[in-house]
Formats: C-alpha cells, sequence, structure tokens
C-alpha cells in the first residue's frame, strides 16, 4: 500500500507581508501532478490545513480547489486529514461523518469522552490490513475528561496526555499501523533546545509541548506534521515531511517534497522524497550594494548588505528594482554577524533611514516630513 504524507499546508499565510497565494496554489497543483503520476492509494496530511484558524475565504477556495484536484487525480483514494494548532479544530471537523462516506477524512477533535475512540481508517491490500489512527493537535486541557489528571489533580503534562491518548487505543502490534499526528515529538536523549526550529513555528515557552518519540514506538510509520523542516524521529520511520513550500526567510535553501510511503508485509517500510520546486525560491543574498545588486532576479529575497554601504536616497529602491519580490533589507554588523544576529544591525543605520526601510515608497513630500519628525524627536531626547 502506497500513500502521501503531507502536512503544514498553510494556506493563506503572508511572508512578510507578502502575498502567497500563487505559490501556494502552484505547489499544491504539483501535489495534485505528483499523485496523477504515483497513484497512491491514501493522502495523509498531518494538520495546519490553513494558517489561521478563520482562514479567509481565498484561502478555503484554494483548499477546496487541492481537494478536488486531488479526487479526480486518484478518484479511489482515501483522503485523511487531521487539525493543526493554526487550525480551528471544530471547523474542520464539520461534516465529518458526511465526508467519510466520501473517502475524505477529516478530523478537528481528539476523543471527546471516556467512550470515544480515536478516529481509525483501515485500509486492506496483498499483506491484510493497515490502519491509521487519526489523532488531531492536543493541548492537556482539550482531552482532560478522556486521560484523566496526574497524580497532584492537574492536568497531564503534553508528554503524558498523547501517551495515554495512544495506550487507551490498544493498538494490535501484529497489524500494520500508521499513526497522523501533530506534535512537537522529540527523539529519545535529544533537548528540545537542540532541534532547530524555524522562524515561522510557533514556540511555546520552556518547550512545555514537547513529546517524546518514544510513544510512537507501537507503529509502523508517524506521519508527523508541526516541525517546518523536513526531519526524523528516531528512525526514518517516524518523521516530520515539513511544509511543502518555504515560509520563512529561515526555510531558505531547503529542499521540500511529498515523503511517499509504501507499506509492504509487516516490519517492512519502503520511503522516498518527490522533490517540490516552487514557482520562486526563497534566497538569502548577502554582500556589498554592487554584489547583491549583480544576483538580480525574481525569487523572494532577503538581502543582507555587508561592509560599509554609503548612504543613499534611493537605495531600498535601487535594490526593489533589482529584486521585484523583495522581503527586506538587513545589515550585517563589522563583527560579521551571520543572518541569525543580524537584528541587531539595524541599530547601525540611523532613525531617519531605518524609517524610510520600514515605510517604503515614501515620496519627496513624504520623506520631508518624516526627517521633520525624527528631528524633533531626536531634539527632545
Amino acid at each position: 500500500m502506497k500513500f502521501f504524507h503531507l502536512s503544514d499546508l498553510h494556506i493563506g499565510l503572508k511572508l512578510m507581508n507578502r502575498d502567497l497565494r500563487e505559490d501556494q496554489e502552484y505547489i499544491l497543483n504539483e501535489i495534485v501532478r505528483l499523485a496523477a503520476r504515483e497513484k497512491p492509494d491514501a493522502v495523509v496530511i498531518a494538520g495546519d490545513i490553513y494558517d489561521k484558524a478563520v482562514p479567509a475565504a481565498e484561502a478555503v477556495e484554494t483548499f477546496d480547489r487541492f481537494l478536488t484536484g486531488l479526487r479526480e487525480a486518484v478518484p479511489g483514494a482515501e483522503i485523511m486529514l487531521i487539525s493543526g494548532n493554526h487550525d480551528s479544530g471544530p471547523r474542520v471537523n464539520c461534516f465529518r461523518s458526511l465526508l467519510s462516506r466520501q473517502q475524505v477524512h477529516m478530523i478537528g477533535l481528539p476523543p471527546q469522552s471516556p467512550e470515544e475512540k480515536m478516529e481509525k481508517v483501515q485500509l486492506y491490500d496483498s499483506y491484510g490490513p493497515v490502519n491509521f489512527y487519526l489523532l488531531p493537535f492536543v493541548r492537556p486541557s482539550m482531552v482532560r475528561q478522556v486521560v484523566g489528571m496526574d497524580e497532584h489533580g492537574n492536568n497531564c503534562s503534553y508528554d503524558e496526555t498523547v501517551r495515554r491518548m495512544i495506550l487507551r487505543e490498544e493498538v494490535d502490534r501484529s497489524q500494520r499501523n500508521v499513526l497522523v499526528s501533530h506534535q512537537f515529538y522529540l527523539p529519545s536523549g535529544k533537548e528540545a533546545d537542540a532541534i532547530l526550529r524555524m522562524d515561522s513555528e510557533i514556540r511555546t515557552v520552556g518547550n512545555i509541548d514537547q513529546v517524546s518519540a518514544s510513544v510512537l514506538e507501537a507503529f509502523d510509520y508517524g506521519a508527523l506534521g508541526h516541525i517546518h523542516k523536513p526531519m526524523t524521529v528516531g528512525g526514518e520511520r517516524f518523521r516530520y515531511c515539513g511544509t511543502p513550500l518555504a515560509v520563512s526567510v529561515s526555510e531558505a535553501g531547503q529542499q521540500k517534497g511529498v515523503v511517499m510511503v509504501e507499506m509492504l508485509e509487516k516490519g517492512k517500510v519502503e520511503i522516498q522524497v518527490l522533490p517540490l520546486n516552487p514557482l520562486r525560491q526563497i534566497r538569502i543574498v548577502r554582500g556589498s550594494l554592487e554584489e547583491v545588486l549583480a544576483e538580480a532576479g525574481t525569487d523572494y529575497v532577503s538581502v543582507v548588505l555587508t561592509g560599509k554601504i554609503q548612504e543613499e536616497a534611493d537605495l531600498q529602491e535601487r535594490i526593489r528594482r533589482a529584486f521585484p519580490y523583495l522581503l527586506e533589507v538587513r545589515r550585517e554588523n563589522e563583527t560579521g554577524a551571520d543572518y541569525g544576529m543580524a537584528e541587531g544591525a539595524e541599530e547601525e543605520m540611523d532613525p531617519f533611514a531605518l524609517c524610510c526601510a520600514f515605510l517604503k515608497d515614501l515620496d519627496e513630500e513624504d520623506r520631508k516630513l518624516l526627517r521633520d519628525i525624527v528631528e524633533q524627536v531626536q531634539e527632545v531626547k
């Protein structure tokens, strides 16, 4: 049995106020094209369908077209989706029973009572059944009535909550089992701070949402969502596929893809990553002004200027003309700090230049007014 593993579509997301609708529609069409070519038996989307709990109408339309395209490309495939921390569980859960009859399983909410079990979709091939357990994003408070409290009468930790949610399913380990989940799973023996996280991810204070990947051992494959960089957590069988499209500058240079999983006889899983190439890449262009301008192009670009730059009234405009999809312009300080430390480099700009860089597209009258305001503020200081 062959299935696609996707997650973190984040439909409707804006990249530094850049509307990514065209880029997202392009990459979703690429996924549909791959589905038509590979003919998977199922398509799994492990959460964060949308970027916001209440998505814009355009985002819903984009998702609708994607699902319609998938159904046309693989009419016999089972399509399984769960909600992520960016989604509204109740909204994703709408029409759940009706859609399941159309081989579309949109699971927005985890079990809500002790009697209710995790949604399980059972498919068959020549080796027997494959059980897909669909677990949407859970916070301990959401399932307190299901998993109970800790020994002190408080909510369980994220780790204990997910562990109890899985244990109560009494997974038959003699069969082939797949968990679809959207949580922060931590490889055994690793510290949460050692995991490289992307700027586009929501992180909890103190990493209280971490869950030990050891809870996945009952499954033959873990189709995980939440982490935006493709990575495994304790073996090839448990993995984050990452976003299908880079959605932050920190993802520049990452090769995105669809994870294609083939379940053979019990204990044998074959995994292949099908590359996805976007309409526009995200690039970080670093160098002197002349070096930067020489790399003009139509990708999304974060420019980092190095060395001493002579202030020019049209500096931003020259860079913008070279890069129509410019995201930002930063300055690297003289100590050679890398991009991740470049935020402090903005302090080297004088207040007027910094305001111009932030506001953009100011005409001469606006610039004159802004300079007067800045000078007045500086005098008061």
